[in-house]
């Protein structure tokens, strides 16, 4: 079985790649390494099932051979990045599923496409089921992501209802773990890289949002069930145990010695007041839910960081 996995050498489409390595298929990953990084697959470079080419998806993709899979995961995913780069954004959103899409139907391929928690907005519901529609600004800031991966879902939608293209659609939740980019802005590298730096730990707002994180290696397993499963419609993969921001600050705050204070700043625009996902379905379908403690989870990825940190400070100092 061979696989094309778009942004191949991100967080989350890296472990992907070596989940399906380690289960015996053959990959290839496509990346124009603008939010993702070759050191994150350089481990996987030796193996002769995997292979990885630069290229932006959001332009016509061209790949030679058979293909029976075709995983989307090509797109910036934190506020800093998509902020920075809104109009990337959309377009990999909107052009790069559509290319995505077309390649799976010329290769008479499956598709599956990496959605998000952000297609419900603020939510007005809480924990948040797929049957929710969303609460969306779809002309603030976040919009660019929000709406790019809302219209990505109604696009694979339409290859699966128009042309039969055998499609699915997850909608991950907040992830943490090895290889994320201590300054991609989301909450557990920020407070990491300022608590690393000596800086104080930023907390938006009063602290009270809630956010709920699962362990990488966690979300993979559910993304490589759904990806086998014959469920069409999207599905929450995350850990559903809710906590705030605040708490989780202070629980990065414990794992330093002399860790800096917690200082606080205006809340973002549009920033979801709740995210929590409703697993009923995965645990239903795919007999999924996480098995990693946040306790656990933190230990393994501060440990990652420290040491990738400190080998940088050496580098710098060489």
């Amino acid at each position: 079985m061979r696989a094309v996995v778009t942004g191949g050498a991100g967080f989350l489409g890296s472990h992907l790649c070596d989940r399906l390595v380690a289960e015996g298929w053959d990959v290839l990953a496509l990346d124009n390494l603008v939010t993702g990084a070759d050191s994150n697959i350089s481990h996987l470079h030796k193996n002769p099932r995997f292979r990885c080419t630069r290229a932006d998806v959001s332009n016509y993709i061209d790949v030679p051979g058979p293909v029976d899979y075709v995983l989307h995961f090509a797109s910036p995913a934190s506020p800093v990045d998509y902020l920075k780069m809104p109009i990337q954004t959309l377009k990999v959103g909107a052009l790069g599923t559509h290319n995505a899409l077309g390649l799976a139907l010329a290769k008479k391929a499956k598709f599956f496409l990496a959605s998000t928690s952000e297609c419900y907005g603020d939510p007005e519901v809480s924990p948040q089921p797929e049957t929710y529609w969303g609460h969306v600004n779809s002309i603030g800031p976040r919009g660019v992501y929000d709406e790019a991966k809302r219209y990505a879902e109604a696009m694979t939608m339409a290859y699966h209802r128009y042309h039969g293209v055998d499609t699915h659609i997850v909608r991950i939740f907040n992830t943490y773990g090895p290889r994320m980019r201590l300054n991609d802005g989301r909450a557990l590298p920020n407070f990491v890289h300022q608590a690393l730096t000596a800086k104080p730990l930023t907390v938006y707002g009063d602290g009270k949002q809630t956010r709920s994180f699962c362990y990488v290696l966690d979300l993979i397993d559910g993304i490589y069930r759904l990806m086998l499963s014959d469920e069409h419609l999207p599905t929450n993969i995350g850990n559903p145990h809710e906590i705030t921001i605040l708490q989780f600050a202070e629980r990065i705050r414990s794992y330093f010695q002399g860790a800096p204070k917690i200082i606080f700043e205006p809340l973002p625009q549009d920033d979801p007041k709740q995210r929590c996902p409703d697993i009923t379905k995965a645990k239903r379908i795919l007999r999924w839910e996480p098995k990693v403690g946040l306790d656990e989870g933190l230990r393994i990825t501060l440990d990652y960081f420290k040491e990738h940190f400190a080998a940088k400070q050496n580098a710098g100092a060489d």
